[in-house]
C-alpha cells in the first residue's frame, strides 16, 4: 500500500486553518492601507481590521484590548518582556531573574544576555516528571527579584507547569511574572483566563494562525502597564513597544485564529484526548519496549514524548520522514543534532534521551490518519 504522509509536529508549527487563510487573502486583496495612515479611508479601514483582531485576541485570553500588543512572534515578545525591563532594573536596583531550565531558547538565551549585563539569574530544573517545583521557584524570590519567567506548557514534553500557584504567590509579593503561553494558547483557554501574570507571550502559528505574528500581553496594575521599554526603535506603532509597519493581513489572521480557538477549543480538546488514547493503545499493543517522558497526569492532550528502547530517534525519523512528520526536540534547536536540553534537565539518562521522540497533533488532525501514521511508525521501529 502507498504510505500517505501524516504531519505530527504541531508543536513546531501547526497548519494554517483555511478560514484564517481566507481572512488573510481577503485583506491582501482588498485592504491596501497602512494601519497608521490617518489621512485617508484606506488607513482607517486597515486600522479597523487591526483593532478588531486586537479584540479577538483579548476575548480569547480574557484581557482588555489595550493590554494586547502585536509582535513578530513569541521570540520577540519574550525578548521584550525580559530585556525591556533593563532600564527599570537599573532604576530600582532589582537585578535578579528566576526562570527554569526547560524554557524555550527565546527565554534562556535572553536571560544569558541579561546575565552578561550584570544580572543574577537563577535557573530551576524540573524533576523527572518534567514539572518544576513551584516551591523551589518561590523560595528563590528575594527583595531584589525583578522577574520570574516560566512557560505554561513545555514544547517538548507537553507537561503543564504550576503557573497558577506561582502566579498567585508572586502577585501577593508584588513580583513581576512572565508566562510563555505559546503551547497552551487556544488550547487551555479556561486555565489561561484564570491565571495571574504580568506579561504573557504567544505565537499565532501554534494555534493554526500565520507564521510571523505574535502577541505580548502587558497586564495593567493600578491602570499602569508594566515598565517595559522597547528593545528596538522606530515609529510609535504598538505604543512604541514593537515599532514597524503593522502587517495587517497577518494580524487579521491571528485574530481569526483566536476567534476560532475560542469557539472550538472544547471540541478540539475532546478530539485531542481521543487521538492520544488511540496512540497509547497502539503503543501498548505494539510489543515495543518504550517509556513515556513526563508525568501524563500533567500533560496537555496534544503531545506525547516517548523513548523506544534500542531505537535511535534520529535514525527512526530519517527512515520515516517520507510518511510521518515527527521530531525529537524543539524545531528552534533541531537543525543540528544535539541531545534534548529539556530531557537532560529532567535528569534522564543519555541512552533514553537518544531514543526519545515527540509526537504532536492539533485541532484539524484526523484520528484515522494519525492512527495510521503512528502504526507505520511502530512498524518501522520494530525493524531496528
Amino acid at each position: 500500500m502507498d504510505k500517505m504522509s501524516v504531519y505530527l509536529d504541531y508543536n513546531a508549527s501547526a497548519p494554517i486553518d483555511c478560514r484564517v487563510l481566507d481572512t488573510m487573502v481577503d485583506v491582501y486583496k482588498n485592504d491596501i492601507g497602512n494601519a497608521d495612515s490617518r489621512t485617508h479611508e484606506f488607513g482607517d479601514k486597515a486600522r479597523g481590521i487591526v483593532e478588531n483582531a486586537r479584540g479577538q485576541v483579548a476575548k480569547l485570553l480574557g484581557v482588555n484590548k489595550d493590554e494586547v500588543f502585536f509582535t513578530s512572534g513569541a521570540t520577540e515578545s519574550n525578548n521584550i518582556a525580559i530585556q525591556g525591563l533593563f532600564d527599570y532594573a537599573n532604576e530600582t536596583g532589582k537585578k535578579h531573574i528566576i526562570t527554569t531550565a526547560i524554557e524555550h531558547k527565546a527565554v534562556l538565551e535572553t536571560v544569558k544576555v541579561m546575565n552578561r549585563k550584570g544580572f543574577e539569574v537563577d535557573i530551576v530544573k524540573p524533576d523527572q516528571s518534567g514539572r518544576v517545583s513551584a516551591k523551589k521557584i518561590l523560595d528563590l524570590v528575594r527583595d531584589d527579584t525583578l522577574l520570574v519567567s516560566v512557560m505554561h506548557v513545555n514544547n517538548e514534553t507537553g507537561i503543564i507547569q504550576p503557573i497558577k500557584e506561582i502566579g498567585e504567590a508572586l502577585a501577593e509579593r508584588g513580583v513581576m511574572f512572565h508566562v510563555d503561553a505559546t503551547q497552551s494558547c487556544g488550547k487551555l483557554v479556561d486555565e489561561i483566563r484564570k491565571l495571574k501574570y504580568t506579561m504573557l507571550s504567544f505565537s499565532a502559528h501554534k494555534l493554526q494562525g500565520p507564521q510571523g505574528i505574535g502577541v505580548l500581553v502587558l497586564k495593567k496594575r493600578r491602570y499602569k502597564l508594566p515598565p517595559v521599554k522597547p528593545i528596538m526603535y522606530g515609529g510609535q506603532q504598538e505604543k512604541g513597544i514593537s515599532p514597524g509597519t503593522i502587517p495587517v493581513a497577518l494580524v487579521a489572521g491571528l485574530g481569526k485564529a483566536c476567534e476560532i480557538a475560542g469557539n472550538e477549543y472544547k471540541d478540539n480538546l475532546s478530539k485531542a484526548k481521543e487521538i492520544k488514547e488511540e496512540i497509547m493503545g497502539l503503543l501498548e499493543e505494539s510489543g515495543l519496549d518504550y517509556e513515556i517522558n513526563g508525568d501524563q497526569r500533567y500533560c496537555i492532550p496534544t503531545t506525547l514524548n516517548i523513548a523506544i528502547k534500542g531505537v535511535m530517534s534520529e535514525a527512526l525519523m530519517i527512515s520515516t520522514k517520507q510518511f510521518c512528520g515527527i521530531s525529537n526536540g524543539s524545531a528552534c534547536t533541531s537543525r543540528s543534532y544535539s541531545l534534548s536540553y529539556v530531557l537532560q534537565a529532567m535528569g534522564l539518562e543519555e541512552e533514553r534521551i537518544e531514543s526519545s521522540l515527540r509526537i504532536s497533533w492539533g485541532a484539524d488532525s484526523d484520528v484515522n490518519s494519525v492512527v495510521e501514521g503512528v502504526r507505520l511508525l511502530i512498524e518501522e521501529a520494530k525493524r531496528f
